[in-house]
């Protein structure tokens, strides 16, 4: 912890490099991903503050829209999308996910009712060819692009989707190479970036 305090002493003595943030933010981008901290957005992208809207969830989920209860993603989305006007959605998972490696393992998550619970959410459980695979590389991607259905699903998206006005895209991360690759729709494939 230390390390990081140390850091954030030191953070705030450059106020010139973020003196322009006061004035707002117009970020371009809305990158979904997991929580896992060894996934971050800025650092695989290089994006500096104020050009990437994050919502960082277990398992990279989108939950199903919905109207009847109020939910901090769907409140995300529709700000990102609505009000910031991003021009992109990022859906990205990773390679040795835990959420989408318990949910292709079928592990008993009693001991973690939350957890189960959110994980619920991830609609179909993805499967793999190979459920001993650490990398659980084929049934990340898959959950991907179930993640992209999902958002299209979202009226705002929807809409800005049909307008033109807005692009989605599905990545994977290898967090033991450091390779990112995106699905293309003509490939039905993850290829790398």
């Amino acid at each position: 912890m230390q390390p990081l305090i140390d850091n954030a002493r030191t953070f705030g003595r450059r106020p010139e490099e973020f003196a322009r943030l006061a004035d707002g933010q117009s970020p371009q981008v809305l990158f979904i991903t997991c929580s896992d901290s060894r996934v971050v957005p800025a650092l695989i992208t290089g994006a500096r503050p104020g050009e990437l809207f994050e919502l960082r969830t277990a398992g990279n989920i989108v939950p199903a829209h919905a109207t009847d209860r109020p939910c901090g993603e769907t409140a995300t989305i529709e700000y990102a999308v609505q009000v910031l006007g991003v021009r992109d959605i990022v859906v990205c998972g990773h390679s040795h996910c835990g959420a989408v490696g318990a949910l292709v393992r079928g592990d008993d998550l009693d001991a973690v009712p939350a957890v189960r619970d959110w994980l619920a959410h991830a609609a179909d459980a993805p499967s793999a060819a190979d459920p001993v695979d650490p990398t659980v590389a084929e049934a990340v991607q898959r959950h991907v692009l179930t993640q992209l259905l999902r958002l299209r699903s979202y009226p705002c998206v929807e809409q800005r989707l049909a307008e033109g006005q807005l692009r989605l895209h599905g990545w994977y991360y290898e967090v033991h190479t450091g390779r990112v690759h995106e699905h293309r729709a003509a490939t039905d494939s993850f290829e790398t970036l």
